[in-house]
This record gives structure tokens, sequence and C-alpha cells, in this order.
């Protein structure tokens, strides 16, 4: 690649500094190279569940042309951005090199403090992230929404496994959860709060198989949330993000429109904590 190819050209003198979906405004006077932002789209294709792609699907992903796309790839292999992995390639090892400084000395809220503001804006409701304390939730970090109607939420608050989406997502992806929540009894805090420890059991095993849960009226009456996992490098349990309002607002069609996003962002968390899917 030259200074001449047509990937470096800037935005010219007569347009703006664009700002990419996720990235930062350029400092006024500094003109984009068009270069980065489609090495960007390239590295954005690749996710935990997607790892490796071919040169046909980072084409259908990002929508370039298959010789930008050919040659971008080529460039990046050759640089060790992208390793070969047969006739695929993947975000390259070296990557880790690169990465290792990027969070150190960063509290690891305050990493995915981004992704909870990115979804709560995308929604419009509260995104919060729930940890496991014994047998009971916390919320640790959130995002409110700026709807006047809310659902009280803060964090350092303590809330039952046993009742919401957080809870059924908690409880998925660590058996211990699970136990401590039948444990310590089921309590009915609604009328649609599930008391029978058979029926809670098949809810978390679905949970586990969609890869995320969706909760109405168990907490609080008028209330619905959705929530999906976060991992760590071994691929254990970090927490669980969810996305809550009332229900006036969170309704069944909303909640599938938010499925994807939601659980997007809990990747994307996974990965800013170097984290992994658990095998």
């Amino acid at each position: 690649m030259s200074a001449s190819d047509p990937d470096w050209e800037d935005g010219g003198d007569q347009l703006p500094a664009p700002r990419r979906e996720g990235g930062r405004e350029l400092s006024s006077g500094v003109k984009p190279l068009l270069v980065l932002g489609k090495i960007r789209g390239i590295l954005d294709a690749f996710s935990l569940s997607r790892p490796a792609l071919s040169l046909s699907e980072i084409h259908a992903a990002t929508g370039y042309p298959a010789s930008t796309v050919q040659r971008l790839v080529a460039n990046l292999v050759a640089e060790e951005f992208l390793d070969r992995e047969g006739d695929r390639v993947r975000i390259g090892v070296r990557f880790a090199y690169w990465a290792a400084p990027a969070t150190r000395g960063l509290d690891a809220l305050e990493i995915i403090k981004p992704v909870l503001e990115e979804l709560r804006n995308e929604t419009g409701e509260t995104v919060a992230l729930f940890r496991l304390e014994g047998d009971v939730r916390v919320c640790v970090a959130m995002a409110e929404t700026r709807h006047a109607l809310r659902r009280e939420m803060h964090v350092g608050k303590i809330l039952p496994l046993h009742a919401g989406s957080a809870g059924r997502v908690l409880m998925a992806w660590d058996p211990r959860a699970e136990q401590a929540a039948l444990s310590s009894g089921l309590e009915r805090l609604t009328e649609h709060t599930i008391t029978d420890p058979a029926w809670l059991h098949g809810d978390v095993e679905q949970t586990r198989r969609d890869g995320y849960s969706v909760t109405s009226d168990e907490r609080d009456e008028g209330a619905t949330g959705l929530a999906a996992p976060v991992f760590d490098s071994m691929g254990d349990l970090v927490g669980a993000l969810s996305v809550s309002g009332p229900s006036l607002r969170v309704t069944p069609e909303k909640c599938r429109e938010w499925a994807d996003p939601l659980v997007a962002a809990a990747e994307q968390a996974t990965r800013l904590l170097g984290g992994r899917l658990p095998r």
C-alpha cells in the first residue's frame, strides 16, 4: 500500500472529520485516513463466537469490495494484526502483546463502563452489571435511563438471585449460584415469582441454551429485564449485564429487538476484560 492508494485518501478540505460508530472525534484540522476506518471495520467483524473468518465472510460483514478485503487482509497478516488459519484468518496473537498495557492499572468496572453507556443510549433503559455475592446478586455498575419513569436501581443494591433475568444468568453459568438460590428458599415477591425449584431449574437451563434471559414481573410488578453473561480470561462468569425498565416501555417486541445488542455488549465487555467464552 502506498500513499497514492485510494484507501489512504483523507476526507478532503471541504469535509468535516467524520465520527465513526464506536470511534472518537478527530482533533480540529486533522484529516481522517480512510484506511484506518476500513482496518477497524475488518477487526470489528471478528467476535468470540466467530473468531476465524474467511475473506468472503469479512466481505459480507463489512460490505467492502472483495478486492479491498483481499488487499487489506494480506497486509494485516504481513503486519501480524491477523494470523492465517487454513483458508481463514483470525485476530493475531501479537495483539495480546499490544493490548497488555491497555488495561494495566485500570479498574475492571471502569474498563467496561463505556459498554454500559452505549447500551443505555441504544435502548434508552437502565443498564447494570450484577455480580454474585453468596446467595444474592449485587449491582456493581450501571448507566441509568434518562426517562423520568424508571425502576429504582443504584450501585450496591442487593437483590435475590431467584427473581429476575440477571439472577437467572448468574445461576445459568455458575452452578454454585443456583444451589445457593435453591438452598436459601424461593421467596414469593410477586404472583409471577417462580417458587417451584424444578421450574426454576428448567428456566436456568433454558437461559444457558439461549445465551440470555428475559423476565417480567418476577421481582416487581410492571417491570421487565433481560440479561446476558460476561466472562473472564478463564471463561468463568464475571457477572450479568442487564437492561431493565417498566414493562410499558420494555415490551416483548423490544426485548426481541434488544436481545442481539445485549448479547453483543456482553461479549464486548468480555473482550475488554480479556475474557473468553466458556467451553
